[in-house]
């Protein structure tokens, strides 16, 4: 029986662009109402085409029943326009149309052309840096030292990405660890879903009971009017029991994929043997030389400054994508590369993950013609509509279910708490449903969507590592079922307690 192949990654961005267009047809279009601020100046209301200034008070804040503090605007916890609650109206319907369907992946790319470049600027760097060989020897290096080891290598980096996930949000910024981590776990004797499922499953698990990450918990709170600390005891242990038992469930599979080859679902569902992608020869490898040391510590460097950055300097794209070239340059200075060579590696680098870096773009098209048709709104309004009045312990199931269908739209975690949380929120009180637990199930929500919608990171990072998401499905499915159900179990304690 021959099996059933999936289109590539962009194909299916396409077919859920398409889908996006129809919604536009089929769901009448409308908006909220939109605050934004200029800090100590005033509040903008932005409504249809006309836009009110307001002074920009507490009193303000109140009169719109907007439950957040006039610190979060001052100290810019609150960045992005903030839904209105109660002020949906319709629109004239803006049908998406074929010639709308066709511009939206080019759209998408422009709208996300600095994470396009930081993911292009990677690629050069990790070609640049794989020219030099010191990757080779330093895998070579590590892979003897790890011998027997490689169990404790996954816990440690699957509980690392997880802790990066849930504090500060990583995301596209782990990217760049797939060219390491994966030839490191093919030579233990696994397969192409471990690295996968340490590095993306890692960090988007981080994010399902994020502790402090400032795009997810941080912004969802100040949006919904309460303390971000508050329930912060409940997702501590969310995080510690999630990444207990998806560590297990790594383990579990790579110790059988070691065992048994056969048993890999790329090879099951892809026909590739994880032997075939990678070998290393676990032979003491010679020392270092002072130059390979020197270029290793600079590789290191390169990703602990760039973690830095984003923790403790306020960076983003621009500056992350900065540090890959200078990175970059100072390694053709240590090996006195020639600058056509540089140029010439530098370039090649940046094609290799230009697929990447598309699918990236074409994903954040499915955004641009939901915003586009006014309709992104209108299904936050008429899912708030239908679960208005509905039983705490039921309210709150629903209420996670929901997130999850909206983040197969709005990956965006920052988007979906600015949009979401001051209408939930209002609906919360209603519910005598405290809203800390409005915010676990925004996490949750989004938190197991995120392993599988094609608008997250999921396909870019499959695009990396080259196997089927059909192969990623089967391994992730029965985990999102056990996390499913801890999450419910959770919210239940959480709204009675």
């Amino acid at each position: 029986m021959q099996k059933i192949k999936l289109p590539s990654p962009i194909t299916i961005l396409m077919f859920v662009i398409v889908f996006a267009a129809l919604c536009t047809w089929l769901i009448p279009a409308g908006k909220y109402d939109m605050l934004t601020c200029e800090v100590g100046k005033s509040f903008t209301i932005n409504k249809m085409d006309t836009s009110v200034q307001l002074p920009f008070t507490q009193t303000t804040l109140d009169s719109l029943k907007i439950k957040i503090l006039l610190a979060k605007f001052e100290i810019k916890d609150i960045k992005k326009p903030v839904a209105i609650p109660n002020t949906y109206h319709k629109l004239e319907g803006n049908k998406q149309s074929f010639l709308q369907i066709i511009q939206a992946p080019i759209k998408g790319i422009y709208d996300s052309v600095d994470i396009v470049f930081f993911i292009l600027f990677i690629g050069a760097f990790m070609q640049v840096f794989n020219e030099t060989g010191a990757m080779e020897l330093g895998l070579k290096a590590l892979s003897y030292r790890m011998d027997g080891k490689e169990t404790w290598l996954i816990v440690m980096l699957t509980f690392l990405f997880s802790f990066a996930g849930g504090s500060y949000g990583m995301a596209e910024e782990a990217l760049v660890f797939y060219a390491v981590l994966v030839p490191i776990f093919l030579a233990a004797g696994y397969d192409l879903i471990v690295p996968l499922a340490v590095i993306f499953g890692g960090t988007q698990l981080g994010t399902l009971a994020s502790i402090s990450n400032p795009f997810s918990v941080i912004t969802a709170s100040n949006a919904a009017g309460i303390n971000w600390v508050d329930g912060i005891a409940e997702r501590l242990v969310m995080f510690t029991l999630t990444t207990i038992i998806f560590i297990w469930y790594i383990i579990r599979y790579a110790k059988r994929v070691k065992k048994d080859p056969t048993f890999s679902l790329v090879y099951k569902v892809d026909g590739i043997l994880p032997q075939k992608n990678f070998e290393l020869n676990f032979i003491k490898p010679a020392p270092l030389n002072t130059q390979t040391i020197l270029l290793l510590l600079l590789f290191l460097t390169t990703f602990l400054s760039m973690i830095a950055g984003v923790v403790w300097l306020d960076w983003w794209l621009l500056e992350m994508t900065t540090i890959f070239l200078i990175a970059s340059i100072l390694i053709a200075i240590i090996i006195q590369m020639k600058e056509t060579v540089f140029i010439t590696q530098f370039i090649k680098g940046a094609e290799d993950l230009l697929s990447v870096a598309l699918i990236v773009g074409v994903a954040r098209g499915v955004t641009i013609i939901l915003n586009d048709g006014n309709i992104s709104d209108s299904i936050v309004y008429y899912a708030s509509q239908a679960i208005s009045g509905m039983q705490p312990s039921f309210f709150i199931i629903v209420m996670m279910f929901l997130f999850i269908g909206f983040t197969f739209f709005i990956s965006s975690s920052s988007g979906m708490a600015v949009l979401t949380m001051p209408i939930m929120g209002s609906l919360a009180i209603m519910a005598a449903v405290p809203g800390r637990e409005i915010v676990n199930s925004y996490l949750f929500g989004m938190g197991i969507m995120g392993f599988l919608t094609p608008t997250g990171l999921i396909l870019p990072s499959l695009a990396i590592v080259n196997f089927s998401i059909k192969a990623w499905f089967k391994f992730i499915m029965p985990l999102i079922i056990i996390l499913t159900i801890m999450c419910i179990i959770c919210l239940l304690i959480g709204i009675h307690f």
